[in-house]
């Protein structure tokens, strides 16, 4: 199986390098993993998340072929509980084609000060291309980029991408340390 990352992730990736951090990368709803094994490919230390057992063993493949070690969590995000993300852990979060609103709020808290967080979903304009169609799924005009406007914003994107074409929002952003 290749390993086939986001573009975005391709192109950012070296934040999580030079940031001065400590802790894991989780990769949130990282389905085979490609995008989490890509930074462990890169010597970072990387955790897969996914509700689906056989997509994580998937990624468990994944990651032999390509000679690294991920951590793999089992676990259902959209659980009625307290927030399933330890706080203040994180030196990296990824988030690819998924969105539970919900789960903002704990994404914010568990990074660490100066932590990294890359995004990418779709947009309302995505059942022009395919799916997901249901509006629960799909962002409205500026909803991500203002989930995270009092941070540092890297990168931001929203629009119409090609290779598939599909409408989608981007950010990629650190999470600011008042101390430094």
């Amino acid at each position: 199986m290749d390993l086939l990352p986001a573009q975005l992730l391709v192109d950012h990736w070296s934040l999580f390098e030079k940031e001065n951090l400590s802790g894991p990368i989780v990769d949130l709803a990282s389905g085979d993993g490609h995008n989490g094994i890509f930074l462990a490919t890169k010597g970072l230390p990387v955790i897969c998340c996914d509700i689906s057992g056989q997509a994580l063993s998937r990624a468990e493949k994944l990651a032999s072929e390509n000679q690294v070690n991920v951590g793999l969590w089992h676990m259902d995000l959209e659980a009625e509980a307290a927030n399933p993300l330890q706080e203040d852990f994180y030196r990296g979060i990824l988030v690819f084609r998924y969105l539970y609103r919900p789960l903002i709020p704990c994404i914010k808290k568990a990074l660490k000060k100066g932590g990294i967080l890359i995004y990418e979903t779709f947009t309302i304009d995505q059942p022009k291309f395919g799916k997901p169609h249901n509006p629960n799924f799909l962002l409205e005009p500026g909803e991500l980029l203002g989930w995270f406007e009092d941070w540092e914003i890297v990168y931001e994107f929203e629009g119409v991408k090609r290779g598939p074409e599909r409408a989608v929002a981007q950010v990629v952003c650190r999470k600011p340390d008042p101390e430094g």
